[in-house]
């Protein structure tokens, strides 16, 4: 290998190292989620009305991706955010946490969403047909739980 080729190659490894590291400061796996949720950051769903309704993580606030022009004064600025949106193939959490960073947010993107959450077998809720909040909260799936 010429000496060129070497350095291309650390410089290669090291790009991908800091894309890695930062991707670690900024996304956040559900488990850790869980704690820093206890530790009073604030989980924020970004999908739409009727899958807030249908499910959603216990004490989340609600902020589809729909309604990012309107004033975001009910987000709380003194917290740490941490969106999240149905499942590890969707992404409107990640154009949410790109306007609420814009705008000044100390912001996180969990992995795995609402999916992985429920599956871990975290507290859930949902809205019933009478509009009363409801308990979903299920037993975790031994497939996917970090345990």
């Amino acid at each position: 290998m010429t000496d060129a080729a070497e350095g291309s190659a650390a410089d290669s490894i090291r790009a991908r190292l800091a894309h890695v590291e930062a991707r670690l400061a900024y996304e956040i796996d559900v488990v850790a989620a869980r704690a820093a949720q206890e530790r009073g950051a604030v989980l924020v769903d970004t999908r739409k009305q009727a899958s807030w309704d249908h499910g959603h993580v216990t004490g989340a606030l609600h902020l589809p991706t729909s309604d990012l022009d309107r004033d975001l004064g009910g987000m709380p600025a003194d917290r740490t955010l941490i969106v999240y949106g149905w499942g590890p193939g969707c992404n409107g959490e990640t154009y949410t946490a790109k306007v609420l960073l814009e705008r000044g947010y100390d912001v996180r993107e969990m992995i795995g969403g609402y999916e992985y959450w429920g599956r871990n077998g975290f507290p859930i809720e949902g809205v019933g047909a009478d509009g009363e909040i409801v308990d979903l909260t299920r037993p975790a799936d031994p497939l996917v739980t970090a345990e």
